[in-house]
């Protein structure tokens, strides 16, 4: 039986690649920007490229933001994507301070890797720090990352998997109904497929 996701078009995102990345792990996948859509949806997953400030005000003008936070009150799973992942948490410091979504507490700051290239681009390693469905078959795979910018829980305990780029950062995380990914699993090939295919299928 074919799992429903809702994608959340932000109208500063690429859709067209995690759309087929998800019909490929077997999802029968509706994207909007509608708030409305959101209410009957089973999952959401929230992509992002680009700015943190422009994403937050592109959530705002669509009404999005409201509609997302009564979306995990209501305990349904919901997955960011690269910059979505960083939008879960309260602020962000790129171009200034910009609050957040607000959903894991947080903040989002600029890489501090020496003499590394910003930003991280290509593939590097995700390992676990605690068992979850999400990441169930992935842990030391490698994905493909691409951002100048971490998160940064408050708590170390929403940090469910770590990478090493100059300092060691957050590349998978989740507080409760609530999952964030930094790197981009519909560019990762089948490790990438493989945790798309555990958030269709395990994560409640």
């Amino acid at each position: 039986m074919k799992r429903s996701v809702t994608v959340i078009d932000s109208g500063i995102c690429n859709l067209g690649s995690i759309a087929c990345a998800l019909q490929r792990a077997g999802a029968d996948v509706e994207i909007t920007s509608e708030p409305e859509v959101l209410h009957r949806a089973d999952r959401l997953i929230l992509p992002g490229v680009g700015s943190f400030p422009a994403a937050m005000e592109a959530l705002q003008v669509r009404g999005l933001v409201t509609a997302l936070r009564a979306f995990v009150a209501s305990g349904r799973p919901l997955l960011g994507i690269c910059l979505g992942m960083q939008l879960l948490l309260e602020e962000g410091e790129e171009f200034g301070h910009t609050a957040g979504l607000a959903l894991i507490p947080g903040r989002v700051r600029m890489f501090r890797a020496g003499a590394l290239r910003i930003p991280h681009m290509g593939w590097n390693q995700v390992g676990a720090r605690r068992p979850d469905p999400l990441l169930e078959g992935v842990d030391g795979r490698h994905f493909y990352f691409v951002h100048s910018y971490l998160c940064q829980p408050r708590d170390p305990q929403d940090v469910l998997a770590v990478t090493e780029y100059g300092e060691t950062f957050a590349s998978v995380i989740r507080r409760q109904n609530v999952w964030g990914v930094q790197p981009h699993p519909e560019k990762s090939q089948r490790a990438g497929l493989r945790l798309l295919c555990n958030f269709l299928e395990s994560c409640p």
